[in-house]
């Protein structure tokens, strides 16, 4: 089947729209909450109470929400986090909930528990446990680094139903705030994305209904947990995205500055008769483009039900990748301009970075690829 990344007339509206309150909401209090970390962004909702923004995570398809991220995090990634309704948790319901799962929790903001004080980048290594008793299970952990764990109103949890039967017996559950038994332990002081909070929750004896557990019960050691896994195919080109939205900032704002210098970018002539600078940002842009187009095609596949897996990966290592380099050298060639707060290039560089970590760190992401590229198994290749 062929690929079209040509965009529709309801693309562009969904882009003019996020790209409107990206300009207009989000970048006039970017800087105002990089420094108030942990302060809740009010005017965000303002943005549920406006008819023109009110449905603003609705974009229809997987293309059109990976524009729409693009376009939010254009404005301010950390802010764009923190929009209710537009957690990870909620991209995991729609990933594997059952029908009635998605009428009771597909409204409400959730974020998504999996990382713990054992573990970073191996998801098959939770010792978080979901044990059955009667008609619930009941939850015991830690998690960390859950992102707007603090403000969502459910917390979708990985955790084991059976500790022997390995990987295959994670699954995800939605825990709501409120249920007892859940706790903060602490929000995090980080490098970035101040805007949103970043939480560490403690489980203890917390029950939840069995209907609350995401996807089938079934603990099937030859299939693996690839029910659970599925939701990185949605969500990693949303955070490629991400990784878009900062770094097209980046250039904007770099090319200004380097044509407020005096510098001439010019896509006619041969590198070799450009400024140094003219060359470095054309490489750049280069290298965008091609994450911009890998992001696409891994959103485009899952719209036309193909799978994804890899290509996922490769948009998430590309975009997340390209943003770290791409900020980090709009730094260093805007001087002193780019490295003091006079404008918001050293935030974007901050800011970027967490990109290329979490959803699968970049050298995770590489090693998905390569497994899908050879066709081994996890425990072929690690």
């Amino acid at each position: 089947m062929p690929i079209n990344l040509e965009l529709s007339k309801d693309l562009e509206a969904v882009v003019e729209r996020a790209h409107k309150v990206a300009s207009e909401v989000f970048r006039p209090i970017s800087r105002k909450y990089d420094i108030a970390e942990h302060e809740y962004p009010t005017e965000l909702d303002e943005l549920a109470k406006n008819p023109e923004t009110k449905d603003l995570l609705s974009a229809g398809s997987n293309v059109g929400a990976v524009l729409n991220v693009l376009e939010l995090s254009w404005g301010d990634l950390g802010l764009e986090l923190t929009i209710p309704g537009n957690g990870l948790g909620n991209a995991a319901i729609e990933a594997v909930a059952s029908p009635e799962q998605l009428e009771r929790f597909g409204g409400e903001w959730a974020a998504m528990a999996i990382t713990e004080p054992g573990f970073g980048s191996d998801s098959a290594a939770v010792t978080t446990t979901a044990i059955l008793d009667g008609d619930e299970y009941v939850i015991n952990g830690e998690k960390i680094f859950v992102t707007c764990g603090a403000r969502a109103k459910n917390i979708v949890v990985w955790a084991s139903v059976d500790p022997k039967a390995g990987r295959a017996a994670i699954k995800s559950f939605v825990v709501p705030w409120g249920t007892p038994g859940v706790s903060l332990v602490r929000l995090e002081h980080k490098l970035g994305i101040k805007a949103s909070d970043t939480a560490a929750i403690l489980f203890e004896n917390v029950r939840v209904p069995k209907e609350n557990l995401l996807g089938s019960p079934e603990v099937n050691t030859e299939k693996g947990f690839g029910g659970v896994m599925q939701t990185f195919d949605n969500t990693r080109p949303l955070v490629a995205a991400q990784a878009l939205g900062i770094a097209r900032a980046a250039l904007e704002e770099l090319r200004s500055i380097l044509e407020g210098a005096g510098v001439e970018i010019s896509y006619d002539n041969a590198p070799y008769s450009q400024q140094s600078a003219a060359v470095d940002y054309l490489a750049l842009e280069a290298d965008w483009e091609a994450a911009y187009l890998l992001t696409l095609k891994a959103a485009w596949l899952i719209d036309s039900k193909q799978s994804n897996s890899k290509e996922a990966s490769i948009a998430k290592a590309k975009a997340g990748r390209t943003a770290t380099a791409v900020t980090l050298k709009a730094v260093e060639l805007a001087g002193v301009h780019g490295y003091s707060q006079k404008s918001l290039l050293e935030k974007w560089a901050r800011d970027a970075k967490i990109t290329d970590i979490y959803e699968g760190t970049q050298q995770i992401q590489q090693l998905v690829v390569a497994r899908r590229t050879l066709g081994l198994s996890s425990a072929k290749l690690k």
